[in-house]
């Protein structure tokens, strides 16, 4: 018996007991997307899939550093951070191959948390979606790129003069992947083993940078493939001496990291809802509203789609990143780019998101915004023909230039706080002030270069 399809709590229990299993991984995912867990017992994962367990909920206190924000009222010192309500997902359960027979499960938050819970928040755009009578279908793509180095070797290095895995502008380069034949072999077999598997895999444009497409899939099994996909290809790199990064933009010298996300809807009856042979681009109405509601919202939602400081050096002409939430058909200068797939692939890829995402706050946005838009029939801008970039757009398309300001545009957003509930807006925008506010205290090497001698 494995774990490639969805398991029952008593599968589960009775797939450990076979495998002879002391302990079983565990892990729940905080604001940044980062996989937080543990092993638990055989006995104690018995009962936490019966009741759930407890968390401490500092995650929901502390940044991807384990630094403690000081503007958030979820927890803090002054509730002395209990436990938080978690239940697990069976039906996530997958193989660990990098652990021998282990198996890792997913949790979600519940009680109090939920509220701030990403795979919670998901979950709720999803009911959102089957209220108004779809379902989703979504697949995400991520580039990363690949260092010889190690933990330790990048911090003794100031993580300057970092090794690539190769050198070199190499896109789709059959000659780099037929040489590393058997590292991209054994990463498509890991994701193939945990039930993410890969569609595309490839050199993109820079030295050691690959580029995953995942396969498409229901959306909140996207979801969580995306997340997997970006902690396990990071462990996998690291056993085999090699360091992964999902960084928006690790060097000012070559293009950054996208995490594009592409979106569909299905009606009632199972087929494509964003799809009308009679209308322009295949486009049927709910699509065209759909990418309407993404377009008018991006602005508001968009410290949910770049919650990084860093993912906004990516968003500047000609490298491959939007600057404007704009929208065109097969037009990758865009924000927003329409695929005419037809019946069965008609879809829209959400082009503004890095490899930095959180993908279930991400996907979260870019759904919700385009199920405001089917809600309230809005009406998305003339597709962009050409170079966006060579454009000037309405000044309600710009987006915000940092992480600081769309942090207090989302907080300022009504259709947001309608959308995901004000709990989560409210601690997400804190989150990323903080985040700004970090930043802001920092000295880069570009002001020491530029005035430690001259000025």
């Amino acid at each position: 018996m494995s774990a490639p399809s969805p398991h029952t709590a008593d599968s589960l229990l009775a797939l450990a007991g076979e495998r002879g299993l002391s302990h079983v991984k565990v892990g729940v995912t905080d604001a940044d997307g980062v996989l937080r867990g543990k092993y638990m017992s055989r006995e104690k994962f018995a009962s936490a899939l019966a009741k759930g367990f407890g968390f401490c909920d500092v995650i929901f206190g502390w940044d991807s550093n384990d630094q403690l924000y000081d503007n958030t009222s979820f927890t803090g010192w002054r509730t002395a951070f209990p436990d938080a309500e978690v239940r697990l997902v069976p039906e996530t359960a997958r193989d660990l191959p990098l652990e021998g027979d282990m198996l890792f499960v997913l949790g979600e938050f519940a009680g109090r948390a939920e509220a701030l819970c990403p795979r919670g928040l998901f979950k709720r755009v999803l009911a959102r979606a089957a209220d108004m009578g779809f379902s989703v279908k979504a697949a995400a793509e991520f580039e990363f790129f690949l260092f010889e180095e190690t933990p330790r070797s990048v911090r003794d290095k100031g993580y300057a003069r970092l090794t690539p895995l190769t050198p070199g502008f190499f896109g789709y380069s059959v000659l780099r992947s037929g040489v590393h034949s058997e590292l991209y072999a054994d990463l498509l077999k890991l994701c193939a083993d945990m039930r993410m598997p890969i569609e595309g895999l490839h050199t993109e444009t820079g030295p050691g940078v690959l580029e995953a497409a995942i396969e498409v899939s229901d959306a909140l099994e996207a979801a969580d493939r995306a997340t997997l996909f970006k902690t396990m290809t990071k462990t996998f790199a690291q056993k085999r001496g090699l360091m992964a990064t999902f960084m928006a933009k690790w060097s000012p010298d070559y293009p950054g990291q996208s995490g594009h996300l592409h979106l569909s809807l299905l009606d009632a009856d199972g087929g494509s809802a964003f799809h009308d042979a009679a209308k322009p681009h295949g486009m049927s109405d709910a699509m065209r509203w759909f990418v309407g509601g993404q377009q008018a919202l991006m602005p508001e939602l968009l410290a949910m789609a770049a919650p990084t400081v860093n993912a906004y050096t990516r968003m500047v002409p000609g490298f491959w990143a939007p600057t404007d939430a704009t929208w065109g058909v097969e037009n990758r200068t865009c924000a927003l780019r329409v695929i005419e797939g037809g019946p069965k692939a008609q879809r829209v890829e959400y082009r503004i998101t890095a490899a930095d995402i959180n993908p279930y706050v991400a996907l979260s946005a870019a759904l919700g915004s385009g199920l405001w838009g089917i809600a309230n029939r809005i009406e998305p801008d003339a597709p962009v023909t050409g170079s966006a970039y060579d454009m000037r757009h309405p000044p309600e398309r710009a987006l915000p230039r940092s992480l600081g300001e769309a942090a207090a545009r989302l907080a300022r957003s009504k259709p947001a706080q309608e959308l995901f509930g004000a709990a989560f807006v409210e601690h997400w925008a804190a989150t990323r002030d903080w985040e700004q506010r970090a930043f802001d205290k920092a000295i880069t090497d570009w002001e020491l270069q530029r005035y430690f001698e001259i000025i």
